[in-house]
């Protein structure tokens, strides 16, 4: 039995998630009924996260075993064939026999994109948070290194999945101006539920004045989610990396930023 590793991207404007989900279009399912006519056979596939609804993916992995003898690196062609164009596959490797998308990732990274403009854009419909109000760069920036580090992250998650511990590590939280598009990057070992999304409705409440940044350790300290930000919208949300440890295929695979 192969194990393979799909490197791929999606725009989930009009998918119900990553999860497979009864009577809603997702993206799981729409890759596993490409893979199982390409390979004719049921197929099920693992993802590296249960991305929400309308949450965008630059880089995603995941991974499911095969008999078939299709070589790894036709099959980004067969699947791209079939799959619709908010779906695309990049890259196909046959990995390790104890790699898993999830418990194999020792860090992820996603990025929400803030539209901070005047005027709507329609061109970043379902692609950025629109939120016109002035922002104060530097008090967001001061937020947001206030999240770096280990701790307990309790107030900036959703109740919605069960987890052994609401600890996570916070490697980077970064704020990159890209003309009136903001983009606010983290990177993690885990993500909570809705972690993302509440870290980045807390460093615009810091931004806009409703938050002091030198508030957020005691916030965190407290593990109340009535004390942190909102969570935004998920339309400005998008995964934009994953790593995978040692000298592993799957390394290989994602660990080199495209």
């Amino acid at each position: 039995m192969r194990n393979i590793a799909l490197k791929l991207s999606y725009d989930g404007s009009r998918y119900h998630g990553w999860q497979r989900q009864k009577n809603a279009a997702t993206v799981q399912e729409t890759l596993e009924n490409a893979l199982s006519e390409v390979l004719k056979s049921n197929t099920k596939v693992l993802g590296c996260g249960r991305t929400d609804a309308g949450v965008h993916a630059r880089v995603y992995c995941a991974n499911f075993r095969t008999e078939g003898k299709i070589p790894a690196d036709r099959l980004p062609f067969a699947l791209n064939a079939l799959l619709p164009d908010d779906i695309s596959v990049s890259a196909a490797a046959e990995v390790e026999e104890d790699f898993h998308a999830v418990f194999s990732s020792v860090r992820k990274e996603y990025t929400y994109y803030v539209h901070n403009g005047r005027f709507k854009d329609p061109f970043y419909r379902n692609r950025a948070y629109f939120y016109p109000e002035r922002l104060d760069l530097g008090a967001l920036r001061e937020a947001a290194a206030a999240f770096v580090g280990t701790h307990d992250f309790s107030a900036v998650r959703s109740v919605g999945t069960n987890v052994k511990t609401t600890v996570r590590t916070v490697y980077a939280f970064e704020a990159l101006e890209e003309g009136d598009l903001l983009a606010l990057r983290i990177s993690a070992n885990g993500f909570l539920y809705n972690m993302a999304r509440a870290m980045a409705g807390t460093v615009l409440y810091a931004a806009i004045g409703k938050i002091k940044p030198e508030e957020i350790a005691s916030i965190l300290g407290s593990g109340d989610r009535r004390l942190a930000g909102p969570t935004v919208p998920p339309h400005g949300l998008y995964m934009t990396g994953i790593w995978y440890g040692g000298e592993s295929r799957a390394a290989a695979l994602f660990n080199n930023r495209q």
